[in-house]
């Protein structure tokens, strides 16, 4: 058996053109273009790259994006006063801080200084305590999670019941995702690295979601026959052959598991397209919001 392939790139293309669609819409009402700033402290070369293909999708779909940088030297109070400056400008419906920050800076800090109307990236603590409650519902819900929760469900749409595993606890990723598996009433176990058995508590998933950073982890043993597999890890492996001198991998064993899943995500073209997809959504939401 050949798992169905989970084409993130595809999904996400037609997100884009509908956002593209109520953009040009909504500018022809009369109404302003939807704003996103982007926050990036420091020279990370990885960041650099996201910060750069944030700014590319928003100027296919018409959405007005602004960058700002500061020296990875640059102190708290001044990116927070750069948070501030953008949550008091209309144009700016949107606020972005790329993450990771520099060591020294209170990332919690920086967040929390973002306006819940415009954390788009729903990182801020409350729309984060919002999405861990019942009955509460955030403005924004982060792009990632989000992303995985749309592949999940274009081939899962009833969750109820489902025993879903997340490999990963990151703020970023883990955590979120396992929040909204709880909330579409999926049995959810978080995974890391002091889980006992974790090959065997794998195994029980009816949909396992890798997000734990360490390239081609999850084995072909590890994966229940037909499970759905969401690989969320981006990795750099040697490879001599390419260009570039590596190859980019997931936290799954791809060639392994497509035997056994019943549906799967490659990397790249799986979840990397949903995120930037579901950030250009939460923009035109927050401009939505502000009128």
């Amino acid at each position: 058996m050949t798992a169905q392939l989970l084409n993130g790139a595809a999904v996400a293309e037609q997100i884009r053109a509908q956002v593209a669609k109520e953009v040009a819409e909504r500018v022809a009402e009369g109404k302003p273009a939807p704003g996103l700033a982007t926050v990036l402290v420091g020279e990370n070369p990885a960041s650099q790259v996201y910060v750069k293909s944030k700014h590319k999708a928003c100027q296919q779909v018409g959405i007005q994006s602004s960058g700002y940088e500061l020296p990875a030297s640059a102190s708290q109070g001044e990116v927070e006063a750069l948070v501030r400056k953008l949550n008091d400008d209309p144009a700016v419906n949107g606020i972005l801080v790329q993450l990771p920050l520099p060591s020294g800076l209170d990332e919690e800090r920086v967040l929390n200084t973002v306006s819940l109307q415009k954390d788009v990236d729903g990182f801020h603590p409350v729309n984060i305590g919002r999405l861990a409650q019942k009955g509460r519902e955030p403005l924004f819900i982060p792009c990632t999670p989000a992303g995985c929760m749309v592949l999940i469900e274009s081939v899962l749409p009833d969750l109820n019941g489902a025993n879903a595993v997340v490999l990963g606890r990151s703020n970023i990723v883990g955590m979120p995702v396992a929040l909204l598996l709880v909330r579409a009433n999926a049995t959810v176990t978080i995974c890391h690295s002091r889980t006992k058995n974790l090959k065997d508590v794998c195994r029980s998933a009816d949909v396992l979601v890798a997000a734990v950073g360490r390239a081609e982890m999850v084995r072909g043993d590890w994966v229940r026959p037909g499970a759905v597999v969401i690989d969320v890890g981006i990795n750099r492996v040697e490879d001599a052959s390419k260009a570039k001198g590596y190859r980019l991998v997931g936290d799954v064993a791809f060639d392994e598991v497509k035997e056994v899943a019943g549906c799967i995500t490659p990397v790249p073209g799986g979840v990397g397209p949903m995120t930037i997809a579901m950030l250009l959504q939460n923009t035109l939401r927050a401009a939505r919001m502000a009128g």
